[in-house]
C-alpha cells in the first residue's frame, strides 16, 4: 500500500524488497578503491564489440543477468524492467535489454536514473501491478564524452571542475512483499537457488526530486549544477518524515564529486542541516583522485548505480550498514541547449533503504 507523507514523500507499508543485484565496471573503475566489490570488471572498453555504445549495452545485459541469478529467477518471472542511460533515446537500455523480452519502460533522469528506476519499480511492486521488477542503468566514458562534450580524438583540456564519466552499470531486482513473503515465490524460483528471506533489503520511502536550476552553464561543472537539487530533496525528505541525518547510517549522493559535495554542504547549512559527518558521494568513492586523473571525481548513470549495487548493498547484507538514504543526482542537460547558452537544471531522487526485520 502506498502512503503519501508530507508533500513529496511516498511510504511503502508492505515494503518492496531488493532480492538480487549486480554490478559491472570498466578497467579504470576496476583499478580504483572499490575494485574488490564489483561483480564484473572488464578491461576491454569495447567489450569485444565494434563500438562503445554497443559495449555499454552489454554492460546492462551483464548486470541484469547477475541480478536475476542472485535472486534465483528466470527472466520470465520478471514482470517489468525499468532502465535508462545517458545516450539519445536511451539506446544502451533498449538495445542491451531487448534479448530479455521483458516488458520495458524506458527512463531518463540523467545521472539520477538509478534512483528513478528503483522508485518506479518499487511503486509497481507495492501497488500489485507486478511481482518482480528490474531496475538498471549504465554509462560509458567514451560514449558520453562523444555525445555531451568533445570526441576523444579532439584531446580537449579538462578543467579542474570536470568529472570522469564512469564506465559501468548497476542493476537490481525488486520483489513485492505480502505478509513478509513474496507473492508466488515458490513458483518463480529456479534451480540456481532462491531468495534468502532472512537477508532482505526493504525500500521504505522514496522522495521524487524537483528540477532545480543553479544557473550553471558550464558542461564541465556538473557537480555545481546538481548540488542544489540534492540539497532540496534531502531537506524536503527530512521535513516530510520528521527525521534528521542522525536517523541514518549514511546519506549517499550519486555523483556530486568534490565541487558539488562542498556546495551541497553550504546550501544545507543555510537550512541548519549539516550532513558532512555521515555523507558519502559515489563519485568520490569509485576513483582514487590522487592516483587516477579524474579531477573532481566520477559521474555518469553508472557511477551511483555500480557503487550502490556493489559496496553499499553488500555492506547492508553484511549488516555493516542498516539504514541509508540513496540520493542519485542528475544534470538534465542537452548538448544542443548548452551550446545555445542555456543553463543546466539539476534533479535528485531519494530512495530510503533499510534492512528488513522479519
Amino acid at each position: 500500500m502506498l502512503k503519501r507523507i508530507g508533500k513529496h514523500t511516498i511510504e511503502f507499508t508492505e515494503k518492496p524488497r531488493i532480492v538480487g543485484f549486480g554490478s559491472a565496471v570498466g578497467k579504470k573503475e576496476g583499478e580504483g578503491p572499490l575494485k574488490d566489490w564489483f561483480d564484473r570488471v572488464f578491461v576491454d572498453t569495447t567489450m569485444g564489440g565494434e563500438t562503445w555504445e554497443k559495449a555499454e549495452a552489454m554492460f546492462q545485459q551483464e548486470t541484469v543477468q547477475i541480478a536475476m541469478e542472485k535472486a534465483g529467477l528466470h527472466k520470465e518471472a520478471v514482470d517489468y524492467i525499468f532502465a535508462g542511460d545517458l545516450l539519445n533515446q536511451c539506446v544502451s537500455s533498449s538495445y542491451g535489454l531487448r534479448g530479455f523480452e521483458i516488458p520495458f519502460l524506458g527512463q531518463y533522469g540523467a545521472c539520477s536514473t538509478m534512483a528513478q528506476t528503483i522508485s518506479m519499480a518499487a511503486v509497481f511492486t507495492e501497488s500489485g501491478a507486478a511481482d518482480f521488477c528490474a531496475a538498471v542503468t549504465s554509462s560509458h566514458f567514451c560514449s558520453a564524452e562523444r555525445q555531451f562534450r568533445y570526441p576523444l580524438q579532439y584531446g580537449g583540456q579538462r578543467t579542474p571542475t570536470a568529472q570522469w564519466t564512469v564506465t559501468g552499470s548497476g542493476g537490481l531486482i525488486i520483489g513485492a512483499a505480502e505478509n513478509g513473503k513474496f507473492k508466488s515465490c515458490e513458483d518463480l524460483l529456479n534451480k540456481n537457488g532462491g531468495i534468502n528471506l532472512k537477508k532482505q533489503i526493504c525500500i521504505e520511502h522514496i522522495c521524487t526530486g524537483r528540477i532545480i536550476d543553479m544557473g550553471i552553464t558550464d558542461a564541465n561543472n556538473m557537480g555545481a549544477a546538481m548540488a542544489g537539487a540534492a540539497a532540496d530533496t534531502i531537506y524536503r525528505f527530512f521535513n516530510d518524515t520528521n527525521t534528521t541525518k542522525d536517523d541514518y547510517d549514511l546519506i549517499i549522493t550519486g555523483d556530486l564529486g568534490q565541487v558539488g559535495s562542498d556546495l551541497m554542504y553550504e546550501l544545507l547549512k543555510k537550512q541548519d542541516i549539516d550532513i558532512s559527518s555521515n555523507h558519502k558521494d559515489c563519485g568520490l568513492m569509485i576513483f582514487d583522485r590522487e592516483k587516477q586523473d579524474v579531477h573532481a571525481g566520477g559521474s555518469g548513470c553508472g557511477c551511483s548505480a555500480s557503487v550502490l549495487c556493489s559496496y553499499f548493498l553488500k555492506n547492508m547484507l553484511k549488516r555493516q550498514l542498516n539504514n541509508i538514504l540513496f540520493v542519485a543526482t542528475g544534470a538534465l542537460m542537452s548538448p544542443t541547449i548548452v551550446q545555445q547558452g542555456e543553463s543546466i537544471p539539476g534533479i535528485a531522487h531519494l530512495v530510503h533503504l533499510k534492512n528488513c526485520t522479519e
